[in-house]
């Protein structure tokens, strides 16, 4: 299962699940096929929500995100 990391400080968020790697995969865009970071900000959460998000997966990327306005979170399998 793949293990999710704040990118720029290099803490570990959580565990997610493949399904919900594939949903991050579909959501938001990637560079290329060995990208494995992803930019949020609030305003992608609430997207994330409207399009059925797990909850578990947003729960994750709010602790990722804290109290800031923005977030790059990697995983690694």
């Amino acid at each position: 299962m793949p293990n999710l990391y704040n990118k720029d400080t290099n803490e570990f968020v959580g565990i997610i699940t493949e399904d919900q790697l594939d949903f991050l995969k579909a959501q938001l865009e990637e560079e290329s096929a060995e990208d494995t970071d992803y930019y949020l900000n609030r305003d992608t959460l609430e997207l994330f929500e409207r399009q059925g998000a797990d909850a578990g997966l947003m729960e994750l990327l709010r602790r990722a995100m804290g109290d800031k306005e923005e977030v790059e979170v990697r995983w690694v399998s």
